[in-house]
C-alpha cells in the first residue's frame, strides 16, 4: 500500500484543483445545473477524498478543521464542487467513526482510499416534511439480505454517486425515530428521479427527490443506532463543515472586492479610494466569520482526540451547533452583498471577472439547509433549561 498523503500535501491539492479545474468550469456548472464532473475527478486523481479515512486504513486521517480547509478552498472556487466534497466527507465519517468494527465497513474503508468512491446520501422523505430524525420506510431483513425502498424528497448528487448511505426504521416493527443507516450500493440499487432540480444556487449539487429501490448484504446496516451517529457526527460535520465553505464562499467575494479596490487605488497612486475603508471592515466580519468556525471544528477534534464523544451528546455542544450554524448561514449572505456594494455594477454583471452573482446565490442556501427557523427552535428549547456554565 502506497503511502497516504498528509494534510499539506491534499491541501495543495486541492488549491490547485481549486484553481485550475473547479473555477474554470463554475460558470458552466451553474449555468446548466450540471453536476461538476471535472472538480470531482480530479478530486478523485489526487486521492483528496478518502482524506477523513484513518491512516490505518490507508486514508490521510484528517481531522475537521483540516477538511474544512478542504472544502472552504474548494467552495471559493465553485460552491456546488465545494458543497458535494462536504456532503461526500459527512458520509465517510459516519462510517470511519461508526463502523464498530465490521469487517465488511474495514473492508469498504480501504475500497474508499484505493477507488475512491463518492458518498451521497439520502436522509429526506416524503411524509416526514424535512425531520431527518425520523423515518417512515424500514430495512427488511432475510436471512443475509436485506431491502430498503424509500421515497426521498432530496437526494444531493445521487444519481452521480458510487453509494448511498440512506436513513430508514432499523426494522417494520420500529418506531419512526428508531433508525438505521445503511450503505447501499449504485450497483444493487435503482433510482427514480420524481422532481426537478432547477434552483437559484448551489445548482451543480443535482438535488432533486428521488424513489430508491435498493438490496444488499445485511452487513451493510451500520451497528450502531442513527441517534448517536447523528448527534456524535452527522450534525457537528455537516454544521462544521457547511460553515467552512460558506466562509470559503464569503472568503472569495471578499478577495475580488480586494482586487478590485487594489485597482482603483492602481489608478490614483497616493490616494486611498474610499472603498478601501469599506473593505477595511468588511475583513473584520470575515475575520469573525472565520473564527467561529475553527474554534468550533479545533474544540470537536480536541473532544474527539481526547476520547470524550459523550460531549458530543450534551445540551451545551448542541447549542454551540445551533450557534455556529445560524451565525454562519446569516454571515456568509451579509459579506458577499457588503462585497457587491463595493464593487458595484461590476459586481453585479455576470460577465464581469468581478462578479459576485452566482455566489450570492448560492450562500443564500445557507439559512435554508437545515431551516434556520427549525434550528432556531431547538435552540430556544435548550436556552429555556441550560444553565449557564
Amino acid at each position: 500500500m502506497s503511502q497516504s498523503p498528509d494534510f499539506e500535501t491534499l491541501y495543495a491539492a486541492v488549491r490547485q484543483i481549486a484553481t485550475t479545474v473547479a473555477a474554470p468550469n463554475a460558470r458552466d456548472v451553474d449555468a446548466k445545473a450540471r453536476f461538476p464532473e471535472e472538480s470531482i475527478a480530479a478530486l478523485k486523481e489526487a486521492k483528496v477524498l478518502s482524506a477523513p479515512v484513518p491512516k490505518e486504513f490507508g486514508g490521510a486521517g484528517l481531522g475537521m478543521r483540516e477538511l474544512g480547509m478542504l472544502c472552504a478552498t474548494l467552495a471559493g472556487a465553485c460552491g456546488s464542487s465545494g458543497m458535494v466534497l462536504a456532503m461526500h466527507y459527512i458520509q465517510v465519517v459516519c462510517i470511519t467513526r461508526h463502523h464498530a468494527g465490521s469487517e465488511l465497513f474495514k473492508r469498504y474503508m480501504s475500497e474508499i482510499v484505493e477507488k475512491q468512491p463518492v458518498l451521497a446520501s439520502i436522509t429526506s422523505e416524503v411524509g416526514t416534511f424535512g425531520d431527518t430524525r425520523s423515518s417512515i420506510c424500514a430495512v427488511q431483513r432475510d436471512g443475509d439480505k436485506f431491502v430498503l425502498n424509500k421515497q426521498a424528497t432530496t437526494g444531493s448528487y445521487c444519481a452521480h454517486s458510487d453509494a448511498i448511505l440512506v436513513t430508514c426504521r432499523r426494522d417494520e416493527s420500529a418506531p419512526k425515530n428508531d433508525q438505521a443507516l445503511v450503505l447501499v450500493r449504485k450497483s444493487d440499487a435503482q433510482l427514480t428521479q420524481t422532481t426537478t432540480w432547477d434552483t437559484m444556487g448551489m445548482r451543480g449539487t443535482c438535488s432533486p427527490g428521488f424513489d430508491l429501490q435498493s438490496s444488499g448484504d445485511v452487513g451493510q446496516i451500520l451497528p450502531v443506532s442513527y441517534a448517536d451517529i447523528s448527534a456524535q457526527t452527522m450534525v457537528p460535520y455537516s454544521h462544521i463543515l457547511w460553515a467552512a465553505l460558506w466562509w470559503g464562499i464569503a472568503n472569495d467575494a471578499f478577495s475580488k472586492a480586494a482586487g478590485y479596490v487594489r485597482g482603483e487605488a492602481r489608478k490614483n497612486p497616493g490616494v486611498t479610494p474610499p472603498t478601501a475603508q469599506q473593505l477595511a471592515k468588511l475583513s473584520v466580519d470575515l475575520q469573525a466569520m472565520k473564527n467561529n468556525w475553527q474554534a468550533v471544528a479545533t474544540e470537536f477534534d480536541e473532544l474527539t482526540a481526547a476520547g470524550k464523544d459523550e460531549d458530543l451528546l450534551g445540551m451545551a455542544w448542541g447549542l454551540k451547533m445551533v450557534n455556529l450554524k445560524i451565525g454562519a448561514s446569516d454571515a456568509a449572505p451579509q459579506i458577499v452583498h457588503k462585497a457587491l456594494q463595493i464593487v458595484g455594477i461590476l459586481g453585479y454583471k455576470n460577465d464581469s471577472p468581478f462578479s459576485l452573482g452566482r455566489h450570492y446565490r448560492d450562500v443564500l442556501s445557507a439559512s435554508l439547509m437545515i431551516s434556520n427557523e427549525r434550528i432556531a427552535s431547538k435552540g430556544a428549547s435548550m436556552l429555556l433549561v441550560l444553565k449557564d456554565e
